[in-house]
């Protein structure tokens, strides 16, 4: 099969947007040759080009094709319109069914012809974060553009970039590509993929980013391993790296001892975020007096040079953090909060300072459901923000939670205290570890709660688009502590109260005291849109402490509410993802607020729909449902008891003694939580309820109603477990 093989070679490309561009690159050529494309376009990527290759057809036939035009007799305008709009002429028209029909021909498309069309157009509309242009072309690009390679089964295809009277720099497509920058500058002539991998590699450039990967992770590694050392493992970094060397040659530095006593993690972050290095540790997790490096050249002297440039630039930035280390531990943590009142947290939600004061009541409030003590929870929340004012966290943001938990150490602050300050940001994504100690856990779930309550509250919530406060990582965050560490915690009660206390602040901030009216709610909060709610009188509200706040005691549930509905609906993504039936998670949802009793349900009702006996309940289940469906549209829902006098069959007299059993028994077992005999109570209804099905006739104009009564009480027994309705058949 012919071989497509594009390259665009560019000045260098910030690391982190040379994966997306080969991605898009591939995306965007796949419609524009669809009908020649054989498979998938693989693409690929490096510091100064991207490209892709791809099997296609040299030409295919298209099929004819029929285009319906006005009915015969239309207006002249109208057929000449169609005419126009397809460039054709009436001739070309035949009569059908009283309509006026152009029948196109198929035609013979060739590759090269696709692609001299399309490819231009794809690379002026190519989709860069961040563009520029250069020289006195429209064309924009992430760098300047140098080269465009094409080749189709060996033969340069004649790619013109030039626009209109836009020459865009005179590009033109050929079969030239160029070595690495220093030590094979200049052109290379291709012939294909193999050759042009080859030629590359010979020209000291790796094309394959996962081969640049290995490299530099097996190169760091061994040379590490030398020392008796480890690479502390960090995929970021790896897969940045790769994007800024071609050719990468892994060299080993050594950390001036003099800064072996500042924490492991500033050492880290020193290194990644400034100087992309990698950090190294011994074999018991100790920092190691070495880093990683990589070059993008083999050097004549093995790297010595460059590794002392770099120790050099080490040794300043290790100063810096020494500076940041030494000032901030002049004062305790507690000293930097005042500066938290001039942090803007977020204009509708308050600053920082304000915003410490509601973690630290939610988190007193939420430290006896954990099993934490209250006191050492507020005390943690309440220093867990501090660290934001510091020098260090305000060179290296990353930092922020762990230094503050070394603040705390280094004060003699309870171990508990420093450990939750230092947690409390976690997890930070699927990969990092959750919280463990109690009050850790408080303060971490207090902390997740407050961000999602006051994005909600302001209307910021997550759309399709974007999550530009992160609260999907929140609460997937909120979802991981509470499933690992095992813990009963209804939600329901910490966002409603926890609710009211954010809106309780907003409205304290934005409204004077000469506003404090009823009437004057909608100013407070312009951006919600709503209409002053009437909830109980004035006199009643202020005499039990809520004031003109408990006329918003609406929107305080109806918040709590979304937040419910927005962790049930991340709960289900994950669960999703672990492998679980989407629409047994459904079931199990039910309105319940308790994450380790939904799960429960699940596994209790996975268990039951996956045997004989729930496969039957269920298809009786429904059934029933959709008989009372159709009955209730006629003349309403039939909820009222079953009138024992007029079950005249045994049939129904065995289904109705079978459902008082069973509901004695799922009530007792839902109320244990025993969710598998809640389970298998349904599960004997099925002999009962397939016999119903068999021998009665429901819709008997004499007991009509009473039956489909019966029919209501074995619905509402089901769902006293789940909602089966949204199990999938």
């Amino acid at each position: 099969m012919p071989e497509l093989l594009i390259e665009l070679l560019t000045e260098e490309i910030p690391a982190r947007m040379q994966a997306r561009a080969a991605e898009d690159l591939s995306r965007l050529i796949k419609p524009a040759l669809a009908p020649l494309l054989q498979g998938e376009a693989r693409g690929f990527y490096g510091p100064r080009r991207i490209g892709l290759v791809a099997e296609m057809a040299l030409s295919a036939e298209t099929a004819a094709k029929e285009e319906r035009g006005p009915r015969v007799g239309a207006p002249e305008q109208a057929l000449a319109g169609f005419l126009k709009k397809h460039s054709a002429t009436a001739d070309m028209l035949v009569e059908q069914n009283g309509f006026l029909v152009l029948v196109k021909p198929g035609e013979t498309i060739t590759a090269e012809a696709l692609l001299t069309r399309a490819l231009p157009e794809l690379l002026w509309a190519f989709p860069w974060p961040k563009s520029m242009r250069w020289g006195v072309s429209q064309f924009n690009w992430v760098r300047p553009l140098q080269r465009i390679l094409c080749l189709l089964d060996g033969r340069v295809v004649p790619v013109r970039l030039a626009r209109g009277e836009d020459a865009a720099h005179g590009l033109v497509a050929a079969d030239v590509t160029e070595g690495h920058r220093v030590h094979a500058p200049g052109a290379v002539a291709v012939t294909g993929h193999a050759d042009y991998l080859a030629k590359l590699r010979a020209h000291y450039v790796i094309a394959d980013v996962a081969e640049r990967m290995s490299l530099i992770r097996d190169g760091v590694a061994k040379l590490a391993a030398e020392k008796g050392l480890e690479v502390v493992p960090d995929e970021g970094l790896l897969a940045e790296v790769a994007g800024l060397v071609e050719w990468p040659v892994p060299l080993l530095g050594r950390i001036d001892d003099a800064f072996m006593d500042l924490p492991a993690e500033v050492m880290r972050t020193s290194m990644r975020v400034n100087q992309r290095y990698f950090s190294l540790c011994h074999p018991d997790g100790r920092a190691a007096p070495f880093f990683g490096i990589v070059s993008n050249i083999a050097a004549s002297d093995g790297g010595a040079a460059l590794v002392a440039g770099n120790e050099r630039v080490l040794r300043a930035r290790l100063s810096d953090a020494r500076f940041f280390w030494d000032q901030d531990r002049k004062q305790k943590l507690e000293e930097f909060l005042p500066k938290l009142t001039g942090v803007v947290f977020h204009a509708k939600l308050g600053t920082q300072a304000q915003r410490v004061e509601r973690i630290a009541k939610l988190a007193a409030h939420l430290a006896p459901m954990v099993g934490a003590d209250a006191q050492l929870a507020e005390r943690a929340a309440r220093l867990a923000k501090a660290d934001l004012a510091s020098g260090m966290v305000g060179e290296f943001p990353e930092l922020q939670g762990i230094m503050g938990g070394y603040y705390a150490r280094l004060q003699g602050e309870d171990a508990r205290v420093a450990d939750a300050i230092a947690q409390h940001y976690r997890p930070l994504g699927p990969t990092d570890e959750v919280p463990r100690e109690p009050v850790a856990v408080a303060v971490a779930l207090a902390d997740k709660i407050d961000q999602l309550a006051g994005f909600f509250i302001i209307g910021e919530k997550p759309s399709g688009s974007g999550d530009p406060y992160a609260l999907r990582r929140a609460a997937l965050g909120l979802i991981r502590i509470i499933r690992e560490a095992r813990l009963r915690l209804p939600l329901r009660v910490p966002f409603l109260e926890h609710s009211a206390a954010v809106i309780g602040q907003i409205y304290n901030t934005h409204v004077s005291a000469a506003q404090h009216e009823l009437d004057r709610l909608d100013e407070a909060f312009p951006w919600l849109g709503l209409k002053a709610l009437s909830v109980g009188d004035k006199a009643v509200a202020e005499e039990e402490g809520h004031g003109p706040l408990y006329r918003y005691a609406e929107y305080r549930d109806a918040t709590s509410g979304a937040l419910r509905e927005f962790i049930a609906e991340r709960l289900r993504v994950q669960l999703r993802a672990e492998g679980a039936r989407h629409d047994i998670i459904a079931a199990s949802l039910i309105g319940d607020d308790d994450i380790l009793r939904i799960l429960a349900r699940a596994d209790a009702l996975r268990a039951l729909v996956e045997s004989e006996d729930g496969t039957n309940l269920l298809a009786a289940y429904k059934r029933a449902q959709n008989i009372l469906r159709i009955e209730e549209k006629k003349d309403g829902p039939h909820d009222g008891p079953v009138d024992e006098a007029l079950l005249a069959l045994p049939q129904e007299q065995a289904l109705n003694a079978a459902l008082t059993t069973a509901e004695g028994a799922v009530t007792q077992a839902l109320a244990a939580e025993d969710f598998p005999a809640a389970m298998a109570s349904l599960a004997a209804l099925r002999t009962p309820v397939d016999a119903f099905f068999e021998g009665v006739m429901v819709n008997d104009p004499s007991l009509r109603q009473n039956r489909l009564r019966l029919l209501s009480r074995l619905r509402r027994a089901m769902d006293q477990v789940a909602d089966l309705s949204k199990i999938e058949s």
